[in-house]
């Protein structure tokens, strides 16, 4: 009796069961609806990653479905080591959590930094945006008429000293390639190594392209000229400038050099925690890419002058990969020559 009337109560809620809607899946629009991302700067208010973050917060959110609210949020201690930890250990696993970090975290962690507890492995790389390629300049006086010079002619360079790119740059050019370029140190900053070519002090400097901006004329009349750029990627604002890697002769010199300056194709990157949900991560790297690319962005940058250039994820996993791919002798190497390397 008992079976007859489990059997009878199942026929009669059989079809009830058909006519029941089926379980909704959340969608990305619904989940970020009203939700709120932080995204957490590892440098302070007012820096390039600062100024860069915050342009980017105030239209990203309008190309990621449900339009969340974004807050920047800084955590400069350490120079976004603590940044880069709380990514990885404390952050919302659910895409509410964005980390803006040090494009040096991949060089940081290779060379064991004590503190960082970060795997850049193990984070999820959303996007970058800008490109800070370096190049190297020379006065009109420069007793050198193209890059291949260097290797038989001493050149003057001025320099801020160890630890910066007028330093680091010629330091591995020379140590590297057998470039013969002598360093003045004890500069305040790139514009006073400028002002002492101009006054036949030096005859060149390293630094990265922006540096070279309030100058722009100095390059139209002939007073400076680009000898080379640090890079192997072309740079728009001077795409004839040949790149060093050209006067690399063995793939160990080409590691040692992509391993030294390949932090630039780092741009400002944007990364999430692990464990992120594949389609969120989807989700937010389009809209990511999609930000950069919208008109209104592209004008308030040019505007501010903010550097907005877009590396994909995919080429900042390349570069990853490429980078823990250096044999750890040539990595002691390079700590020993550019101890301070950024």
């Amino acid at each position: 009796m008992r079976s007859y009337r489990l059997g009878h109560c199942l026929a009669f809620l059989a079809p009830l069961l058909l006519l029941a809607p089926a379980a909704h899946a959340e969608t990305e629009a619904e989940f970020f609806k009203g939700k709120q991302i932080r995204m957490i700067v590892g440098f302070p208010a007012g820096n390039e990653y600062d100024l860069g973050a915050r342009l980017l917060a105030r239209h990203y959110t309008r190309h990621i479905p449900g339009a969340p609210n974004i807050i920047v949020q800084n955590m400069p201690q350490a120079a976004s080591i603590v940044a880069a930890n709380y990514m990885a250990t404390q952050a919302p696993r659910d895409g509410t959590a964005i980390g803006a970090l040090t494009r040096n975290l991949v060089n940081q962690a290779l060379f064991g930094h004590p503190n960082l507890v970060a795997d850049p492995q193990k984070l999820i790389w959303l996007g970058a945006t800008a490109f800070p390629g370096r190049i190297c300049v020379v006065g009109q006086k420069a007793p050198v008429k193209d890059v291949s010079e260097i290797f038989t002619k001493e050149l003057v360079f001025g320099s801020v000293g160890p630890g910066n790119s007028t330093n680091t740059l010629p330091t591995v050019f020379n140590h590297v390639l057998g470039a013969k370029i002598k360093l003045i140190e004890g500069y305040r900053g790139t514009a006073d190594v400028l002002l002492a070519i101009e006054r036949d002090e030096v005859q060149g400097v390293c630094a990265s392209n922006g540096q070279f901006r309030t100058v722009a004329e100095a390059f139209k009349s002939g007073k400076l000229r680009v000898l080379f750029r640090a890079e192997e990627a072309k740079m728009a604002d001077f795409p004839d400038a040949p790149s060093i890697y050209d006067f690399a002769k063995t793939e160990e010199q080409r590691q040692f050099m992509r391993f030294v300056f390949a932090s630039t194709e780092y741009g400002r990157p944007y990364v999430l925690p692990p464990e992120v949900p594949a389609a969120r991560v989807a989700t937010l790297r389009k809209a990511l890419a999609d930000a950069v690319a919208d008109p209104e962005l592209i004008a308030e940058a040019d505007k501010a002058q903010v550097d907005m250039s877009w590396h994909s994820a995919e080429d900042l996993e390349r570069i990853t990969a490429a980078l823990y791919r250096t044999p750890p002798d040539l990595i002691e190497s390079v700590k020993k020559l550019v101890p301070n390397l950024n």
